[in-house]
């Protein structure tokens, strides 16, 4: 059986909204983290903002703070001169400000009673404040107004950004830096967050070894947990990591049942679901629910779906790129659907700089090197294919910072025809390629 690249997308969906243990409206699968640890996780109930912001009227400018009665005056006699009181800084409750007078103010700091504006520095005679020196000599200190003050100019009113007992956050919320920040500035310490989706990942094959040990002839370093158990974490997951399995159908048999319990939302495998003569997974789930298909998508053409024990389970290809591919095209859209991390993955547009070819008949997924628009007037960045279609090429996969799309049906491309590219540069993130903000990002069906 072959599976169009959407129809395996959809059926993966499918499997973890409808069979997985994961279940965003249980209260049981709700935690409550410190804010500091709740970075890149998702809010299980709505936030109320328990007091407003600002919490009180305060001075956006350092300057002065001018009566309410002063400001009708102020235009009709230009350059009026009014006495300076005693300043204000940010942390007090400043005294009621008494009228003819301007209170020197700090950014940030309490408005006093009946203020009708704040009149920055830079725009009043002389436009710097008084030295507390200047204070101390026993002078009498003034301040020459411009001649137009702006009733209520420069002042923050309270709860001008968000009102106490507004929702703060919504249920189903990131939890990134801004929001973070918001949380933080209405006073909240602790949030209840959704308890991450959890996945048990094991690799199988007698020839894989574990990293760190003695090379041994005719094995490889086992590569797939550590791609997918980071790719896993970055994406929000909770993993659990298994041993390596040998290729002995009854073992894997045994440990798979074994690993079926309702604390795990799925089963993933990587290797041995093949067409060889050895391809454990499949012999060890030959009576199972588990349907073994291929995709029209290279890497990654073999797959895995079913389930064990009542556990979704999913079977990713050996070779490390196309776990990888696998992973991207089909576990990562579905995390983000059902347990609302991590966020898709920015869709761009960019020239090839090469031509290229793909089969016809399939999805092919290479790997590039994106470079966005060097110029104002450019549409587009560029990008460069890194390495050959390969499913091994593990190396080119590292100096990657783009997966490229050549859908089936695309055959070949000339230099300078567009593709579309999905920025999978994780640790360093879209602001390192140039892309500012603005930059037009492909439609949300080119995501899925």
């Amino acid at each position: 059986m072959i599976r169009s690249v959407e129809e395996h997308q959809q059926a993966v969906l499918g499997l973890l909204r409808y069979s997985s243990s994961y279940d965003t409206t249980s209260g049981s699968s709700s935690v409550l983290l410190p804010l500091a640890d709740a970075r890149g996780r998702v809010l299980s109930e709505e936030v109320i903002a328990p007091v407003s912001l600002p919490p009180f009227d305060n001075s956006q400018m350092d300057g002065y703070a001018i009566h309410e009665a002063d400001l009708g005056s102020a235009g009709d006699q230009p350059g009026r001169t009014l006495s300076v009181g005693a300043p204000i800084p940010a942390g007090i409750e400043p005294p009621d400000l008494v009228e003819g007078t301007a209170a020197p103010i700090m950014t940030g700091a309490m408005i006093p009673r009946h203020t009708g504006a704040i009149v920055p520095i830079e725009r009043v005679t002389p436009a710097q404040f008084y030295s507390a020196a200047d204070y101390d000599s026993g002078l009498s200190l003034s301040v020459e107004l411009p001649e137009t003050v702006e009733p209520g100019a420069f002042i923050r009113r309270t709860g001008s950004d968000i009102a106490a007992g507004a929702t703060a956050l919504g249920a189903g919320t990131l939890l990134g830096p801004a929001q973070l920040g918001l949380l933080a500035a209405c006073g909240v310490a602790t949030v209840p967050v959704r308890a991450p989706f959890t996945v048990l990942l094991l690799t199988t094959g007698d020839e894989v070894q574990e990293p760190g040990s003695t090379p041994q002839p005719g094995k490889i370093f086992d590569a797939n947990t550590t791609l997918l158990e980071t790719a896993l974490l970055d994406a929000g997951a909770a993993v659990i990591r298994h041993r390596l399995m040998a290729d002995n159908p009854v073992l894997l048999r045994e440990a798979l049942a074994a690993a079926a319990d309702s604390s795990i939302q799925l089963i993933l495998s990587t290797g041995g679901i093949s067409q060889g003569a050895y391809e454990v997974v499949k012999q060890a789930l030959a009576n199972s629910s588990v349907e073994f298909l291929s995709v029209a998508m290279q890497p990654g053409g073999p797959q895995a779906l079913g389930t064990i024990g009542g556990v979704p389970f999913l079977g990713f290809p050996g070779n490390p790129v196309s776990a990888l591919v696998s992973f991207e095209m089909f576990l990562r859209p579905a995390l983000t659907a059902v347990a609302g991390v991590p966020h898709p993955r920015v869709t761009l547009s960019a020239a090839l700089e090469a031509e290229v070819t793909s089969p016809d008949a399939k999805h092919q997924v290479r790997r590039g090197w994106y470079t966005p628009r060097a110029a104002a007037g450019e549409a587009v960045g560029t990008v460069r294919l890194v390495g050959g279609p390969g499913s091994h090429l593990i190396h080119a996969l590292a100096e990657s910072n783009v997966l490229v799309h050549l859908p089936a049906g695309t055959g070949s491309l000339a230099a300078g025809d567009l593709v579309s590219v999905w920025l999978v540069d994780g640790v360093r993130g879209a602001q390192s390629f140039g892309i500012p903000a603005a930059y037009p990002l492909a439609s949300d069906a080119a995501q899925q």
